[in-house]
């Protein structure tokens, strides 16, 4: 998989190779670990990951409410990597006060998803890196 900036399929091909990788008892890399996680809290989604061969080209259309579930899985993914670095600094601290307000863990990250969801979208629709400082001032909001 392309470090920085991989396919759609490629992204898909990792959740469908640490899933199987999973079941199989295999071991695995320190980010199929994580996205294992990703994938325990998900159970709507193990039966796509399942099936590969059914999924690697579905279409998802937000506009229709479907969920893209590697998307979803992915936003799970980086704010997860971002909090094991704690990278943009502050998220780790953001984290911390949104699983003490909500208790788990599942809801916590979403809040953080959130936010980088909308600085990507951002970032895409006016053709501009992704602003750190309004991601991090997210963070802050969610967590006061």
């Amino acid at each position: 998989m392309a470090l920085f900036n991989p396919s759609r399929d490629e992204v898909r091909q990792f959740f469908f190779d640490a899933w199987a990788k999973f079941g199989q008892q295999q071991p695995l890399s320190d980010l199929e670990a994580i996205a294992i996680q990703v994938i325990q809290m998900h159970a709507e989604y193990q039966p796509v990951l399942d099936a590969p061969q059914r999924y690697l080209e579905q279409a998802y259309f937000p506009e229709m409410g479907e969920t893209n579930p590697f998307l979803h899985m992915s936003l799970h993914l980086s704010i997860l990597e971002q909090m094991g670095v704690d990278q943009p600094s502050g998220i780790a601290h953001a984290y911390a006060v949104l699983l003490r307000k909500y208790g788990n863990p599942h809801d916590a990250q979403h809040d953080l998803m959130d936010c980088l969801a909308e600085t990507i979208w951002r970032a895409q629709r006016d053709n501009e890196p992704p602003d750190a400082k309004a991601y991090l001032d997210c963070m802050q909001k969610k967590a006061q």
